[in-house]
């Protein structure tokens, strides 16, 4: 058995990745709740998104936290761009149109990516990547904690706004009645595109937070997006704070699975997990039952 040190350290380290679990999640949770979808091209974007960061830094010398507004308001003008003239206007209103669309980008951005970036991995090289901050006996990259701290602090504004704002409440509206927006007066094309790119944006989050202590490449979108899928299950389809919650209990898992089991075994407690919740509360967490 592990020294208890030990354990409390692998539960923050835990913690901390699965902040940007949360954020990674949280767009994938909004953008399935207002468009009843599955993005498969959620980890194809997050991977562009890195990209973008990456070379924010080489070529303009742009620290990925200082890209944070940037790269977000990009990935949002991306995201409803990519909605209005792609995946809306061909899609002609049906779920399963959009699944195959956004199927098909992923290949296109996938490979597009590979053409041009070859499969070589990217990182980038900042003064503070190295840094460690003692908690306790724990000792922890100062990179992570800023990283959580601001996965944390967007997600909370995320929230407020989705809580409090009009444009909140009508994604809410769309949400949970199309045709009664519609007769209300709401845009539900607007909003739907409004919510792919607020989707997408929180990638844009989540690369500026990844890059100090992570790589990039044509496939590196893929693990995150994964442990997403998992996530916003784990948490219920659709769930804010099941997202958050989930992607904190992905994270923790992840570790402690590593740590008591070793680096290639450590995903298993992440499908063991995931296969309970399902078997227990096929709803997830904060699910609705239908």
């Amino acid at each position: 058995m592990p020294d208890p040190v030990i354990i409390l350290a692998g539960v923050l380290n835990g913690l901390l990745a699965g902040g940007i679990y949360v954020l990674v999640a949280v767009g994938l949770t909004l953008i399935y709740g207002v468009l009843h979808i599955i993005n498969f091209a959620h980890g194809s974007l997050l991977m562009l998104a890195m990209y973008a960061v990456f070379f924010l830094w080489r070529l303009l010398g742009i620290d990925p936290y200082v890209a944070l507004p940037i790269v977000i308001a990009a990935s949002f003008a991306f995201g409803y761009v990519l909605y209005r003239g792609l995946i809306g206007r061909f899609s002609h209103g049906r779920d399963e149109n959009i699944l195959l669309i956004t199927l098909g980008l992923a290949i296109v951005f996938d490979n597009v990516a590979l053409l041009l970036f070859t499969g070589d991995t990217q990182t980038i090289d900042v003064a503070y990547a190295g840094t460690i901050v003692q908690l306790g006996a724990a000792f922890l990259p100062l990179p992570k904690i800023v990283s959580f701290l601001a996965a944390i602090v967007l997600c909370a504004v995320l929230g407020l706004v989705m809580a409090r704002s009009q444009l909140g409440k009508a994604i809410r509206a769309v949400a949970h009645e199309r045709q009664g927006a519609r007769l209300v007066g709401i845009d539900v094309e607007q909003v739907f595109a409004i919510s792919y790119g607020v989707g997408i944006a929180c990638l844009g989050a989540a690369a500026c937070l990844l890059m100090p202590t992570f790589y990039v490449s044509p496939t590196s979108g893929h693990a995150f997006v994964l442990i997403a899928f998992t996530t916003v299950v784990l948490g219920g389809m659709g769930s804010f704070v099941g997202a958050a919650v989930g992607g904190l209990i992905i994270g923790v898992t992840e570790s402690l699975g590593g740590l008591l089991l070793g680096e290639q075994l450590g995903q298993i407690g992440i499908s063991l997990i995931f296969i309970l919740i399902l078997l227990l509360r096929p709803t997830g967490l904060f699910g609705a039952g239908r």
